[in-house]
C-alpha cells in the first residue's frame, strides 16, 4: 500500500483496525472523528472530522479505512464509503497476517478480514465487508457489499449473503442457504433455509422474531 491511509472513526472497531494497519505495516496519516475533542487517539493523530478530510487531504495522495463499525445492518457505514466513494476516494483492504484467504478467492475495495479468519476457494467477498475475528467461510460463497459476518460466525459452502446483511457472532448458516438484502441473523442463530431481505431471525433453527 504506497498511499497513507486516514482511519474514518475512533471506536472499538478503529483501535483493532489500527492494530492491523502497524502489523500490515502500512503509514496512517490521522483518524477523522465525528467530534474532534481530542489531537490524539491510539498513539495517532486526529485530523479533524469528515469535512476537513475533504478539504484537506486530496484523494490522490491519500487512501481511507472505514472504522464505522455495525451491529446490524450497516447503514452508517454505507453511507461513508459511498460519500468518500462518491468524491473520488478509494479503500483500503485491511488484512490480518493470521487470516487464511484462498489464492482464487475475490476480496473487494476496502474489505476487513480480522484475526483468524478463513476464506475458502472460490468465494467473492464485496466491497466494504467486514468478516470479523476467527469467522470461517467455507467455498464458494458470495458475500455482498456492506456485509458485517461477525466474531466467530461459520457460513458452510455454497452460501449467498446479499448487500447489507448482518450475521451474528458465532452464527452458523448451513450449505446452499441464501440471505437476504439488508436482513439480520441473530447472535447463536443456526440458519437452514433462506431468509428474506429485511427480515431478523433468531434461535435455533433460526425463525423470524
Amino acid at each position: 500500500m504506497e498511499l497513507p491511509v486516514i482511519v474514518l472513526g475512533g471506536g472499538g472497531h478503529a483501535k483493532v483496525l489500527l492494530d492491523i494497519l502497524r502489523l500490515m505495516g502500512v503509514k496512517v496519516a490521522g483518524i477523522s472523528l465525528v467530534e474532534p475533542t481530542v489531537d490524539k487517539l491510539y498513539g495517532y493523530p486526529v485530523i479533524g472530522d469528515d469535512t476537513d478530510v475533504l478539504e484537506r487531504y486530496p484523494a490522490r495522495e491519500f487512501m481511507l479505512v472505514n472504522a464505522v463499525g455495525s451491529i446490524g445492518p450497516a447503514v452508517g457505514r454505507r453511507d461513508v464509503y459511498e460519500q468518500f466513494r462518491a468524491r473520488g476516494y478509494r479503500f483500503a483492504s485491511v488484512i490480518h497476517p493470521s487470516a487464511i484467504i484462498a489464492s482464487d478467492s475475490l476480496i473487494g475495495e476496502g474489505a476487513q478480514i480480522m484475526a483468524g479468519a478463513i476464506i475458502q476457494p472460490g468465494c467473492q467477498i464485496g466491497d466494504n465487508v467486514i468478516i470479523n475475528t476467527k469467522a470461517s467461510i467455507d467455498h464458494d460463497v458470495i458475500v455482498g457489499h456492506h456485509v458485517h459476518v461477525a466474531v466467530g460466525a461459520t457460513i458452510a459452502g455454497c452460501v449467498r449473503i446479499d448487500e447489507g446483511a448482518f450475521i451474528g457472532a458465532g452464527s452458523t448458516i448451513i450449505q446452499n442457504v441464501s440471505i437476504g438484502t439488508n436482513s439480520l441473523v441473530g447472535a447463536g442463530a443456526v440458519v437452514i433455509r433462506d431468509v428474506r431481505a429485511g427480515a431478523t431471525v433468531l434461535g435455533v433453527p433460526a425463525k423470524e422474531g
